[in-house]
Formats: C-alpha cells, sequence, structure tokens
C-alpha cells in the first residue's frame, strides 16, 4: 500500500485533546512543527470539522486524525478517501469491524496520491482484562489484541496502535516496518498509578522506544505545562533527539 512519506524524523505526537478549534490553534502556535506532529481526535474533529486540520496543516504540522472508523465496508473507505484527500498524515480504524472493513479502507487509497498511514485500535488502552472481559471477549486481553494485530498485518494495514506492554510482542512478529504508535505516555515522575489520567497501560517515552514503539502519543503532560514546547523539547532530549 502506499502510504504518506515525511522527512520529520520525530517520534512525538502531541494529542490536541480540545474542545474548540481556537483552543487547538492556539495550543498548535506554542509547538514547533519540526519537532512534533499533532493529534485531532473525534471531540475536536466534530466540533470544528475538517477545517481544524487543513489550519493545522497550514500551520506546518502533519495531523494524525484518530477516529478509530468503525462502520460497514463501504462507509469506511468513504471516509478514509476523504480522509486521504483532506491530506491526513495517520488516521486509525477500530479493527473489530473486520476483515472486509479493513479491506476495504486499504483499497480505497490505493490510487490516492497522497495515501495516510492507516493504523488499526485492537484493543482500547483505557481498558484492562477485566473490562474487555466485560464486553463478551474470554480468550484474554493478550490473545484478544494479537488476533486483531494479525488481522490488521495481513490485510495490508501500515501498523497498529500498541501499548507499551504489547508492543515488544508486535514488534517481534510483525518487523520494523511495521508501524506501532503508543498512547499513555508519561513523564518518569508521573508514571505513577494514580497519574495514569485514562490510561490503564502507561510507560515512559524512553521505554515506550525501548519497547520497539515507532511514534509516541503524549497529551496532557505536554498541553498541560506551563510552556508546552519546553516539554516536547525536554522528551527529544530524553530520547537523545534534541537536535531535531
Amino acid at each position: 500500500m502506499n502510504s504518506t512519506s515525511s522527512l520529520l524524523a520525530s517520534p512525538l505526537i502531541v494529542a490536541l485533546d480540545c474542545a474548540t478549534s481556537a483552543q487547538a490553534l492556539e495550543l498548535a502556535k506554542q509547538l514547533n512543527p519540526q519537532q512534533c506532529r499533532v493529534k485531532v481526535g473525534k471531540e475536536l474533529f466534530i466540533a470544528a470539522g475538517p477545517s481544524v486540520v487543513e489550519q493545522l496543516q497550514a500551520l506546518g504540522f502533519e495531523v494524525f486524525l484518530d477516529l478509530k472508523l468503525f462502520d460497514i465496508p463501504n462507509t469506511v473507505a468513504g471516509a478514509v478517501a476523504s480522509a486521504a484527500d483532506l491530506g491526513v498524515w495517520m488516521l486509525t480504524l477500530h479493527a473489530m469491524g473486520g476483515r472486509s472493513m479493513l479491506h476495504a479502507a486499504v483499497m480505497s487509497v490505493q490510487e490516492k496520491s497522497h495515501a495516510p498511514l492507516l493504523i488499526g485500535v485492537t484493543v482500547l488502552t483505557s481498558m484492562n482484562a477485566t473490562q474487555l472481559a466485560e464486553t463478551g471477549v474470554e480468550s484474554g486481553l493478550q490473545d484478544h489484541v494479537m488476533r486483531l494485530a494479525n488481522l490488521c498485518q495481513g490485510v495490508g494495514l501500515n501498523g497498529c496502535v500498541a501499548s507499551a506492554q504489547e508492543a515488544p510482542l508486535f514488534r517481534s512478529s510483525f518487523g520494523r516496518a511495521f508501524t506501532l504508535v503508543t498512547p499513555g505516555i508519561r513523564f518518569a515522575k508521573a508514571a505513577e498509578p494514580n497519574s495514569k489520567d485514562d490510561q490503564q497501560r502507561v510507560c515512559t517515552p524512553k521505554e515506550a522506544i525501548v519497547n520497539g514503539s515507532t511514534y509516541l502519543v503524549m497529551g496532557r503532560p505536554i498541553t498541560q505545562a506551563s510552556d508546552p514546547q519546553k516539554a516536547v523539547e525536554k522528551v527529544l532530549a530524553d530520547l537523545a533527539l534534541s537536535s531535531f
């Protein structure tokens, strides 16, 4: 599958989990697009629409559109094609949509001049094993995650969202070319049980990279910092990437 190329070497994606485009743009203007990408999720996209993506791109940012698409194959294929036309860099789909849905998504961007990276979501990182069992999945969290990750890889998605705990298994199973996007990244002093916010499976930036993650998604540790750009620089310095 063709996918969009990028010269940006930084693995950092800043989650703009804002309620309005004004808030998101104000925050983005404090960041250096040469040192990070930005994520637009459901709340912001529903509130602001495609225009916020275009405005962030105009500021120089590559945009990760995190919509976790989950619908019938034709609907998802159309949405993915529209995202490609919008110029997004990366897009998520829910792997529970099944083989036909995921395959339709892959095929929808085959002829696009700009094809986003398509990333499968297996089990939300806010869920633990007990919560997963409550949905009727009896095989266990790791087995279920691995089954869905294999499905994503088999139909030609570029990668998967992977918690810090899942990343080593994904990396050893699927190789270096498979993109792993890890949310729940916290600075070391915040990686404590009472500092997980709504994430259950968290780690530090360095731990994530060592475990095999390709991209790191950080929200509140950066967006709620007194100086968001300095927080970005701290991450890159911790990863010995401060020259970017």
